[in-house]
């Protein structure tokens, strides 16, 4: 059998390798079907006081910069692509209420959404086709990935802010609190909002 030491080394270089975050039954799957559920622990309090961490986001598993040495890393030059206000409203309607298709997204926002603006947030890995709707014309309804808590930094949806944190942020205009009392109901006169259930359609 393997030792557990040699084990986290390998663990350790498969995520180094990876561009992109791994589940653990895929790092499993490169270590021979190996369980890697300790080594994941221990390699997480091994780099929790070092220059990287190793985090977990959304059943996925990698490396990150330590917090407070982020900025030391930061791109001076500004992301060339910037999500239009229509995309960000989309994407925050489907954060809080997935599954959701187009026609909630709009009957949310008040407006027609483009399909470019779901195209968008399709490119950025941030939402996914989930099905589609059991109602007449079986609409498509969409959800969030993975990669999208992994860019925000969320454990799990659940890790969202609520209303009132919005509210104290400045970041609620008519359109968000008109989102609120739509999937909020009574709580949206309180500030508060239920976390969002973590089930999706598929």
């Amino acid at each position: 059998m393997t030792p557990l030491d040699d084990l986290e080394r390998a663990v350790e270089a498969t995520l180094f390798a990876s561009e992109q975050p791994l589940t653990e039954q895929e790092i499993s799957a490169h270590l021979e079907g190996a369980d890697v559920s300790a080594s994941l622990s221990a390699l997480k309090c091994t780099y929790e006081h070092r220059g990287v961490h190793l985090v977990e986001r959304g059943g996925r598993w990698h490396f990150q910069t330590a917090p407070d040495l982020a900025h030391l890393l930061r791109r001076e030059k500004e992301e060339p692509r910037r999500l239009s206000r229509a995309a960000t409203e989309a994407l925050a309607i489907i954060a809080y209420h997935e599954p959701v298709s187009r026609a909630e997204i709009e009957a949310i926002r008040g407006v027609q959404t483009a399909k470019g603006t779901l195209d968008v947030l399709l490119e950025a890995g941030w939402i996914r086709i989930a099905g589609r709707r059991e109602v007449p014309g079986r609409p498509t309804i969409y959800a969030t990935t993975p990669e999208f808590l992994t860019h925000f930094g969320l454990q799990s949806r659940r890790d969202l802010p609520g209303i009132e944190e919005l509210r104290a942020a400045g970041l609620l205009d008519p359109v968000d609190e008109a989102f609120a009392v739509l999937t909020g109901g009574d709580d949206a006169d309180t500030g508060t909002l239920d976390p969002p259930d973590e089930e999706s359609a598929d």
